[in-house]
């Protein structure tokens, strides 16, 4: 799985994910810092990404539209850079099984 990362997290997180999600990027590497929401969607569906984001709209794009592409929702507020990674690492399992999961469009991930 590799990552659209969403603006609403920081751009040095890419770099946090590269050996676990390698291809992952920001949206900021890809000049889309204010693009909107239906642009970036369409991005990640033609470029084999999943989002990942912190972002509502993203949530409710999932449930309208389907997959692709997929959507991680993080669900943890304010957080620091290196408080993302962990919680995917704690969540590597459920990601795994989303990821295989074709029926499935979002995953919506809490810190334990």
């Amino acid at each position: 799985m590799k990552f659209l990362i969403d603006h609403n997290l920081s751009p040095t997180l890419a770099l946090h994910l590269k050996d676990r999600y390698p291809g992952s990027v920001h949206t900021m590497d890809l000049g889309f810092d204010r693009t909107a929401d239906h642009a970036l969607w369409h991005h990640a569906r033609d470029h084999g990404f999943s989002i990942l984001t912190k972002d509502t709209d993203f949530e409710q794009l999932s449930l309208l539209r389907g997959a692709p592409p997929k959507v991680i929702w993080l669900r943890i507020g304010n957080c620091t850079t290196r408080q993302v990674p962990a919680l995917l690492d704690r969540h590597h399992t459920d990601i795994a099984d989303f990821e295989r999961d074709a029926e499935r469009s979002l995953l919506a991930l809490w810190p334990k």
